[in-house]
């Protein structure tokens, strides 16, 4: 296949793809033009790893993040004009939080050679991302020192994410457990200390190895953490994922893209429509909608209460797993007055899927100003409260400060992102340095830490929820008035009122609810400031009702990699302070 040509009059060549082409002449196939804007490039494989570490050590601006590294398979994907000839394709994703910008690289594969070299040595975070883009894809990462499945069970047949995989349990063999096949799983299941890269013994001692979980109150998950303990002293702490799979981007390729929106609420099942914002943001970007300013305010309105919420719990959850048990039973009560609020409004609590493509599913009902001003009133002094139970807690303080720290570079090497990289003094926050949703309208300060400790993680998050009121108030005081949801024939569900007006728009409407609209051909990443860390979508539209790609960044799975580095030399008890400031869900993690 012909290359595409690297730059046109009429379409410029982005300056970063200019400097890589001007370092390395001939190591770029091709650049593809994507509706999100962001620079894609092609390159063979012999020379990903000179362009990966161009691109973080000497361009301008520097990517200092590997944000996410992902496969496609390509094999019955008919739009693919101008790109390279692939059956397979793994896709690295760079951010820069210098230059406020990203880019995708692409590397194209067959699959009699599914072979790519790994990037651990450019970046640390590389090597969970390596592995599950095995697990799922079999694409293989020459050099990785532990290159296992990583989300599915040791014993999966086959690679979950390829085309020929079944998607639902009914297109698969009944599930039957007889007494071999029983005993083999559970020797699957075995430690096996060697695997994890770790040593039985010392020179001087024998270590001792202990489980964390799989069900550990500290947890908050089923997740395990395989303890390698030289008496008291931490040796290793290696976290064993993948209890909380559900196969959630294998489902986004057989739902709709309409019906596919309560499915990304159970991401991070504490996040709510936060889940959404990210999904639709990216269908709106390939469907050329735009969203009405009413519309955008009402998305960042209720964004903002559950980013309260999920702080509120990461807060009585923290202070309980370091021994105050009384802030949580406080905490959970001020949570509920809000998750009302969002019931008047949405019809549901936790989970209200209540974003749609094009808007939101209905307008704000009658009473919701006086609510949320009651929320505005009660909130502030309740923190304040909090703030001398915990934050002016000295064992708190105790147990807290000067544990698991790590620094902006570490941070920037592991892919952390959110509260735990500002904790760490660097004020960066994609609703303020990359706008969306109309977050450029808002006055709002971005908190930040200087230790990089659990406790500044804690703070970050406490004065995040301040910041959260802020924002909530001015959406109160100045929402727009105009439609919550676009004019547009790819919205769905269409507006109700309009299939009254005759049998065409009726059968329109039919449709568009029972089959989804069909997306034009195209692919765009979009990543927001979710209550964890950046969360993005990435989604690849064939020209169907279906997603053909749907690959979803979490920033929980990237965070609890990062458990090793931090907790090395620490005691267990320590170890649990640092699970704690972290704040993940396991659902998050998986997916």
């Amino acid at each position: 296949m012909q290359s595409a040509p690297i730059s046109t009059q009429e379409d410029p060549i982005d300056p970063v793809v200019s400097q890589v082409s001007d370092a390395s002449p001939n190591q770029i196939l091709c650049l593809q033009t994507t509706v999100d804007g962001i620079p894609t490039l092609w390159v063979d494989r012999a020379n990903i790893k000179a362009v990966l570490k161009f691109l973080r050590d000497k361009s301008q601006p520097r990517f200092e993040m590997l944000l996410d590294v992902t496969g496609i398979d390509e094999r019955v994907r008919v739009h693919r004009a101008g790109q390279p000839a692939s059956e397979f394709t793994v896709v690295y994703h760079l951010s820069s939080f210098s230059g406020h910008c990203d880019v995708r690289v692409k590397v194209p594969l067959m699959e009699s050679d599914l072979k790519l070299p790994t990037a651990i040595d450019l970046w640390p975070s590389a090597n969970w991302y390596e592995r599950e883009t095995w697990d799922m894809f079999g694409i293989e990462f020459e050099g990785h020192p532990n290159l296992f499945r990583i989300v599915l069970p040791p014993t999966w047949k086959g690679h979950a994410l390829r085309k020929e995989h079944p998607a639902r349990a009914t297109e698969m063999e009944p599930f039957s457990l007889d007494d071999e096949q029983e005993a083999f799983e559970q020797d699957a299941l075995l430690f096996n200390p060697e695997q994890w890269g770790m040593k039985r013994q010392s020179d001087t001692s024998e270590f001792m190895f202990l489980n964390l979980g799989p069900n550990h109150p500290s947890v908050h998950g089923a997740f395990r953490i395989a303890l390698q303990l030289d008496g008291e002293i931490l040796v290793d702490a290696v976290p064993d994922i993948g209890y909380h799979h559900r196969g959630a981007e294998k489902m986004g390729e057989r739902q709709s893209w309409h019906t596919f929106i309560p499915y990304t609420d159970r991401i991070d099942y504490l996040g709510g429509v936060m889940n959404n914002l990210p999904y639709v943001m990216a269908v709106e970007k390939m469907a050329g909608i735009e969203v009405p300013e009413r519309a955008k305010t009402i998305r960042v309105m209720l964004a903002e209460m559950f980013r309260i919420c999920s702080h509120l719990l990461f807060y009585g959850t923290f202070a309980q797993d370091v021994g105050q048990l009384s802030p949580i039973f406080y905490m959970f009560v001020e949570r509920e007055r809000i998750f009302n609020i969002i019931e008047s409004i949405c019809g549901a609590r936790m989970h209200p899927g209540w974003f749609r493509i094009g808007g939101v599913a209905q307008d704000l009902p009658n009473g919701w100003e006086a609510r949320v001003r009651e929320l505005l009133e009660f909130m502030p002094p309740r923190l304040d409260e909090y703030d001398q139970m915990v934050m002016n807690n000295g064992i708190v303080k105790r147990r807290t400060q000067g544990v698991g720290a790590y620094s902006t570079q570490q941070a920037f090497d592991w892919a952390v992102t959110g509260p735990g990289l500002r904790a760490t003094g660097l004020e960066w926050d994609y609703r303020k340095h990359r706008p969306y949703s109309g977050y450029e309208n808002f006055d709002f300060d971005v908190p930040i830490a200087v230790n990089g400790d659990c406790y500044d993680r804690c703070a970050v998050r406490v004065e995040e929820m301040r910041q959260s009121l802020r924002i909530i108030k001015q959406c109160l005081d100045n929402m727009p008035a105009g439609d919550y949801k676009a004019d547009h024939p790819l919205t769905t569900p269409p507006r109700k009122e309009k299939t009254m007006q005759d049998i065409e728009t009726l059968i329109n409407h039919f449709l568009s609810v029972s089959w989804g609209p069909v997306i034009p051909p195209d692919e765009a990443t979009v990543g927001i400031e979710a209550t964890k860390g950046i969360n993005s979508y990435y989604l690849v539209s064939d020209g169907s009702t279906t997603s053909y790609r749907t690959r979803i960044r979490t920033p929980s799975f990237a965070h609890l990699q990062m458990i090793p580095e931090i907790s090395r030399g620490f005691m267990v008890a320590d170890l649990i302070a640092i699970i704690a400031s972290i704040d993940f869900v396991m659902a998050d993690v998986d997916r």
